[in-house]
């Protein structure tokens, strides 16, 4: 079998740089946003009543892209296309000679692992979005789990240290606490024996 590659290394002032960097991912990413007015109202649609066997085509590629690197990108070669779609590539080579293809609406762009892939901006949209979301959240739990930990730190202070309960009271000191068992146990819990160590070893160097 042959082929065009999908990887073609082209000067960046070619085409349109993609925003979305090849090393993000959504692995959970299994609920996709659609405005469903836009869709209504959209040419694609429109086309599709005239040639559902293209519109079928063409929307299961706006879900794939979804699943691709960089996210919301699709190959440019003919049989990548076509395993994308699980569909032999003379068929996928008629459907997208036809007046309106399943690409309609996507473009070549350069993305940052030097590849050229097809980009279209409904659905660049929606990966940059759902990206968004999945940042706000990463740093919510973060913020979640720092405060947790430093609570857990706090209560051994006051609970179980004699003396701990001054320190408990002061943000910069649980800090430093959290700090030092991240340094000597990396993903490690604040255990009550960790506080403990991290206050022997804090005290000797201050």
């Amino acid at each position: 079998m042959t082929g065009v590659s999908s990887v073609h290394l082209v000067d960046a002032d070619d085409i349109d740089l993609y925003p979305i960097s090849s090393a993000e991912r959504l692995d959970s990413h299994y609920f996709v946003p659609w405005n469903l007015k836009r869709w209504r109202g959209s040419d694609f649609r429109r086309f599709g009543y005239d040639d559902p066997e293209m519109g079928w085509f063409g929307r299961e590629l706006f879900d794939i892209a979804q699943d691709e690197t960089p996210i919301g990108t699709l190959p440019c070669d003919d049989e990548a296309l076509a395993f994308l779609l699980r569909i032999p590539v003379s068929r996928w080579r008629d459907l997208n000679s036809r007046v309106v293809s399943p690409l309609h609406g996507w473009h070549r762009v350069q993305c940052d692992n030097g590849q050229v892939r097809l980009a279209h901006p409904v659905v660049t949209e929606i990966a940059m979005t759902a990206l968004g979301s999945k940042k706000r959240n990463d740093a919510k739990n973060a913020d979640d789990r720092m405060r947790k930990r430093l609570g857990t730190i706090a209560g051994h202070l006051v609970n179980s240290i004699p003396g701990g309960a001054q320190i408990a009271k002061s943000d910069d000191r649980l800090n430093d606490i959290s700090d030092w068992i991240e340094g000597a146990y990396p993903g490690g819990s604040a255990t009550l024996k960790r506080v403990r160590e991290a206050l022997n070893d804090l005290s000797t160097h201050r």
